[in-house]
């Protein structure tokens, strides 16, 4: 492998390490701060939403620092593959492709990314080859996918528990009360007033990011 690979090897590491060390920060101290992040993981059907953002939290840290260090890089892309995938099933799949729609265009591209990092491996300039561990190739690659599918289907299965969709309120018992309204000379008006926004997955999602 030429110095060329290598350095390239290191900045994705790099970049993609930062990128998930500043989601994982920004979890834990933007926004809504742990609070937000559990309102939102609560959204999108998770029990224990402060168990679920303190995870989140430590999982997205510490797989950016391990990739920055180029240590036990297959087990560090699993976990960014891993977050990815809950992301994008959750959050983004409902949403489409496009990431300006908030669609899994982007939780997509980091997770191919940290796949093929597994694969490919650390490169020279990493804790990985100074300390002789060599796990790339298929190895790499599948120990980075396997460990990210069971995470996810284990995380999903224990607490993704979504709950139903409230029914909105029928057309005919609305339009009994307007007909009402109109029978006794009076144009009919709404009782009630709007609900109070509702923290949904997109407004709460605003604040945990």
């Amino acid at each position: 492998m030429s110095d060329a690979d290598v350095a390239v090897l290191l900045l994705v590491r790099v970049v993609v390490g930062l990128v998930m060390i500043m989601h994982g920060l920004n979890h834990w101290r933007g926004g809504g701060r742990i609070e937000g992040t559990a309102r939102w993981f609560t959204g999108l059907g998770l029990r224990q939403g402060v168990l679920q953002a303190w995870a989140s939290v430590l999982t997205e840290v510490g797989a950016g620092v391990l990739l920055v260090l180029g240590l036990l890089t297959p087990l560090a892309c699993a976990a960014v593959i891993s977050v990815m995938l809950v992301a994008g099933l959750l959050a983004h799949r409902p949403n489409g492709f496009f990431v300006f729609k908030d669609g899994y265009e982007y939780v997509l591209t980091l997770a191919v990314v940290a796949l093929a990092l597994a694969v490919l491996g650390p490169g020279r300039w990493s804790l990985d080859h100074a300390a002789g561990i060599d796990l790339t190739g298929w190895t790499g690659g599948g120990i980075a996918l396997g460990v990210a599918v069971v995470a996810t289907g284990g995380l999903l299965g224990t607490f993704w528990r979504p709950e139903p969709k409230a029914d909105a309120e029928p057309e005919a018992e609305a339009g009994s009360k307007a007909d009402a309204g109109s029978k006794a000379g009076a144009e009919p008006q709404s009782a009630v007033a709007d609900p109070a926004p509702e923290h949904t997955p997109e407004s709460v999602d605003q604040e945990a990011r």
